[in-house]
């Protein structure tokens, strides 16, 4: 029977856009240099083959760097959702009380406290009802916090 499996890891990855910044950042080899000429459009990132602008760059917990093409790259990865701090704080405290109280799941219950206990226009609970599916996804998977104004 085949099993169908998600990934959990999160990465960092840039995408190429040609530029020598960029070239230099991840130490892309240049063809010509390989075969002894000058300059060739060619480039490669060391131990993934060829990149092309547009292609993405991602880099691992350890370092390490691989290539992912484009297209694979929209079908596989999503950016993390970018929330408030003080929606990140909820998680955060959520989180923990998931590890000391372990009823009905963290996400559930941080959603229905916001409604049962109520919320105003333009506090906290105001942004987890009108972001239901962001709040889930950055309990869930992660999320990036967003810069202060």
């Amino acid at each position: 029977m085949i099993k169908v499996y998600r990934k959990t890891a999160t990465i960092k990855a840039e995408q190429f856009d040609g530029s020598n910044e960029m070239v230099d950042k991840y130490e892309l080899i240049d063809a010509g240099t390989m075969l002894g000429t000058h300059h060739s459009p060619e480039l490669y990132l060391a131990g993934s083959g060829k990149i092309n602008v547009g292609d993405w760059i991602a880099t691992g917990v350890n370092g390490e760097r691989w290539l992912i093409k484009n297209d694979i790259f929209k079908q596989t990865y999503a950016e993390l959702p970018v929330i408030p701090k003080n929606v990140a704080e909820r998680i955060i405290t959520g989180h923990s009380l998931n590890d000391l109280i372990p009823t009905c799941g963290g996400i559930y219950r941080a959603m229905i406290q916001t409604v049962v206990y109520g919320y105003q226009k333009g506090d906290i609970g105001d942004w987890i009802v009108n972001h239901s599916d962001v709040f889930a996804r950055a309990w869930l998977d992660g999320y990036v916090v967003e810069k202060e104004k």
